[in-house]
């Protein structure tokens, strides 16, 4: 079995390291993101849509491919706090520094499978409830996680759809109260390839 995993992963190495495509080029895109939370009283609320604007870059052969990318992100969600009286709810904003390591295949020259890590950097957040009252909560730095989608090249345009989770806690608490939040969303996003 090992010798077959080193086998692939060499394949794969020399296929990128003789690199016979290479491009560059801007990407935005839209998510629907919310953030996953266990801990009692505590559930996941509504989806927030948030946005990603950056580079990528794509290196690789005709069939195995390496892209990484380098995103400023904005995302969110919402947290919902329940009590006997009532409920609260606190709406999260994140902006994040974003940068996604995709490994793909490229299938008919245009359709693509791709998933890989991904590291975000938080550069700041707003917590706040429903009366805007600031909370303050003390998020992680920076978490990995991972992103798995298709994609679609037609010509220099080139379309992804993703989905994204977290392996790592971006909190443990809220309020005081002990939580396990995660953010997961859906990708849709658009590139062009200058070269």
């Amino acid at each position: 079995m090992k010798q077959a995993l080193f086998i692939f992963l060499g394949l794969f190495l020399s296929n990128i390291l003789c690199a016979q495509e290479f491009s560059i080029g801007p990407k935005v895109g839209l998510s629907q993101a919310n953030i996953s939370v266990n801990g009692e009283g505590f559930e996941s609320g509504e989806d927030v849509t948030g946005y990603h604007l950056g580079l990528f870059v794509r290196m690789g052969g005709s069939s195995i491919f390496v892209q990484p990318e380098f995103l400023f992100t904005n995302v969110g969600g919402t947290i919902v706090q329940s009590s006997d009286n009532s409920d609260r709810t606190i709406n999260a904003n994140f902006n994040r520094f974003d940068i996604p390591m995709m490994f793909g295949f490229k299938f008919a020259n245009f359709f693509r499978v791709q998933a890989g890590p991904i590291a975000s950097i938080l550069l700041d957040y707003t917590i706040e409830d429903a009366l805007q009252t600031a909370l303050d909560i003390d998020y992680s730095n920076s978490t990995i996680g991972y992103q798995a989608g298709v994609g679609l090249d037609l010509g220099n345009l080139i379309l992804d759809f993703k989905y994204e989770n977290s392996l790592s806690k971006i909190s443990r608490s809220v309020a005081g109260f002990e939580t396990d939040q995660r953010q997961n969303q859906l990708i849709i996003s658009a590139g062009f390839r200058l070269f």
